[in-house]
């Protein structure tokens, strides 16, 4: 991959309106096995691939359903729940002001931020910790993305989430799990909207 034309956060995407065109043409720029150690040969394939520690590197499609769900904004503060490989973070971190996100396996969470300093982001800021709390250090935000199957929504990623804004995560069991969306209105009270059946690893600590 050609990082400097492909991956690099170029000057000025903060002031690119938020079309899903936007979102899309960046995302079929971003190559994948950039963000895999081993594998790389089955980066093309729309499948989640291990990355070792028992994650995987989510399957595109998703990744992409999940980011235009999430209605990025350029003047956003985002939170992430799973660093992973980065790849997610990458999406995220182009289409908005600032991404916090959080990793609790320290060898994932190294090898990500080592790929996305490399690729020119400035704009991400990196935790080793249990996510399943969110960072209520950075809170409120505007979106929280969790990459990872929780029990149940976790009523501190509910508290840190801005009126106004949006999260998207997977709650379910092993075996039955739905992708929601949840919008916090100007009351505080949350609409929940399921939008696909999805198999995501099971989100470690409090919420298992």
């Amino acid at each position: 991959m050609n990082i400097q034309g492909q991956l690099l956060l170029h000057e000025g995407v903060y002031e690119m309106a938020n079309h899903s065109e936007d979102i899309i043409t960046y995302f079929q720029k971003l190559d994948r096995s950039f963000f895999m150690d081993e594998l790389k040969e089955f980066a093309y394939m729309d499948e989640a691939i291990p990355i070792g520690y028992e994650q995987t590197i989510s399957q595109p499609s998703l990744v992409l359903e999940m980011t235009l769900a999430l209605d990025l904004q350029p003047e956003a503060k985002v939170l992430e729940i799973g660093t992973g490989s980065g790849f997610q973070t990458a999406l995220l971190a182009a289409f908005s002001k600032t991404v916090y996100t959080i990793e609790r396996i320290a060898e994932l969470h190294e090898r990500a931020k080592e790929r996305l300093d490399e690729a020119g982001f400035t704009n991400i800021h990196f935790k080793l910790d249990d996510g399943s709390t969110g960072w209520d250090e950075h809170a409120p935000y505007d979106r929280i993305m969790v990459t990872a199957a929780a029990a149940q929504v976790p009523i501190e990623l509910v508290e840190q989430l801005a009126i106004g804004g949006r999260m998207i995560i997977p709650v379910g069991t092993p075996l039955h799990q739905e992708l929601l969306l949840l919008e916090k209105e100007e009351d505080g009270d949350i609409e929940t909207t399921v939008l696909d059946e999805v198999r995501f690893v099971p989100l470690k600590g409090k919420y298992e």
